[in-house]
């Protein structure tokens, strides 16, 4: 019996040292938290979405208290910065709200497809198929990785077979863009109402073939407003959309580019 409980006092007091020793350690090695860091996320969304460039809402939280910007949550706008920056002390910037665009318009009736693409229904594995049956190297392939991507719904493939954006849904996480193998999803400022619907850098001739809508970097465009728009390897590219003239929109031979608005 002696042995019984000089053993139960025994482990008793390893125990009781273990103790001392893991609420000492504690003591020493714990993180404090700053407590601004809950009230941010008591305002963020907590919708993870990535869009501000951390992995979730408590790391963009985090990074506040570090000193990142306030202004980078998309879904919650500037109601959120605002928020948020009250709590920092700090004034919100103004933000630039953005949303995705397909810059791609060749659906089954604009584009060539030279044959029938039969695999997995992947934008991603049919790029790595020989283009998935699609003669331009860089149009939509249509099989939805972006839609899928997507978790508000802004974005789907049409009945044509090439996605578009529901600009009052999206909140420019960049989900899809990240998704899209062929770089054809951009984010742009959702005021920025002329773009060129087309990444194709082959020569005129080959964009062409490909394509009925396909910008063939002739740089008509380009002439017609010389300080908004660009030609870059074989495509253009608005730099300033303020500046376009409709003369520069008009005067492009296959309609590659675009005033928001108007689009067919």
């Amino acid at each position: 019996m002696g042995s019984v409980v000089a053993a139960i006092m025994t482990m008793g007091a390893i125990g009781l040292f273990f103790s001392v020793i893991i609420s000492v350690a504690y003591q020493k090695l714990k993180v404090e938290v700053d407590p601004r860091v809950e009230e941010i996320l008591d305002v963020l969304p907590g919708a993870n979405c990535g869009a501000c460039g951390y992995p979730g809402c408590a790391n963009y939280a985090d990074a506040i208290v570090k000193g990142a910007p306030v202004n980078r949550c998309s879904v919650g706008g500037m109601e959120v910065a605002e928020a948020i920056a009250r709590i920092m002390g700090v004034s919100a910037e103004s933000m630039v709200r953005k949303v995705a665009r397909v810059r791609c318009r060749g659906d089954r009736e604009r584009a060539v497809w030279i044959s029938e693409y039969v695999g997995i229904q992947s934008c991603a594995a049919a790029h790595l198929a020989a283009g998935g049956g699609k003669l331009c190297n860089y149009g939509c392939l249509g099989f939805g990785d972006c839609e899928r991507a997507c978790p508000f719904g802004a974005i789907r493939v049409n009945e044509r077979g090439v996605a578009e954006v529901d600009e009052n849904v999206c909140i420019g996480c960049g989900l899809c863009v990240q998704t899209c193998p062929r770089g054809i999803i951009t984010l742009e400022p959702v005021d920025k109402r002329v773009l060129v619907f087309c990444v194709s850098q082959d020569s005129g001739k080959v964009a062409k073939k490909a394509c009925k809508v396909a910008c063939i970097g002739c740089g008509l465009c380009a002439k017609k407003s010389p300080d908004a728009i660009v030609v870059e390897n074989n495509c253009a590219r608005v730099v300033d959309a303020d500046k376009v003239t409709d003369e520069s929109i008009e005067k492009c031979p296959t309609g590659a580019i675009v005033r928001l608005g108007s689009r067919n």
